[in-house]
């Protein structure tokens, strides 16, 4: 059975950009996972693995001075994504991408006049501790940086209206939620100047 044009790769149609972010341990990967599942044609970047990528001299990317490091891996990331996106993809770009890195997503979004969305996933401290810690495998699982990093996402002025709270949600009713409020444009990046930088 020949797919009908508006699932085809190959379709006219031009795809969006949705980044799903928030502290280790919030959920990111698995709800991204789900959004994959629910759109057509879809793909899902998982940011660490252009992390893991690096072979050689490869500095921790939640360290201080892994700054510039990080800013090469996002523009990467930012690349494929946008790329995608141009050939009719809905793309889920899950990671931990700050508001302080986002304007790297928005100006690529604005230069291809294409849609991007902006996610932050926030379960409370004790919450994201727990998932964070029981996890397996390369996941970080530290307590420290993990709690670190949910410090850093825990005040983000013009980007709060961009938290989900999904402390009391399961990963399905989390997917549900987002997609929702993509197609309502709650979470839209518009296009335009840019704001003032986040402070890092």
């Amino acid at each position: 059975m020949n797919p009908t044009p508006a699932s085809h790769p190959s379709s006219p149609g031009r795809g969006q950009v949705i980044v799903l972010t928030g502290p280790p341990g919030a959920g990111k990967s698995t709800v991204a996972g789900l959004l994959a599942d629910r759109l057509t044609p879809s793909v899902h970047l998982h940011s660490d693995d252009f992390w893991h990528w690096i072979k050689q001299g490869a500095i921790a990317p939640y360290l201080p001075e892994a700054h510039g490091q990080n800013q090469v891996v996002l523009r990467v990331l930012v690349s494929a994504a946008f790329g995608y996106a141009d050939g009719g993809y809905q793309v889920i770009c899950d990671g931990i991408v700050g508001p302080w890195f986002i304007d790297l997503f928005r100006t690529t979004a604005r230069e291809r006049n294409l849609p991007l969305s902006y996610v932050v996933l926030r379960p409370d401290c004790p919450t994201t501790l727990h998932r964070a810690t029981s996890r397996s495998g390369d996941a970080l699982t530290d307590p420290e940086p993990v709690r670190s990093l949910h410090g850093q996402f825990s005040d983000l002025g013009r980007y709060e209206a961009h938290v989900l709270d999904s402390t009391a949600l399961t990963a399905g009713e989390t997917a549900d939620r987002v997609l929702r409020d993509i197609a309502s444009g709650s979470y839209r990046l518009h296009p335009g100047r840019l704001d003032p930088p986040f402070p890092a």
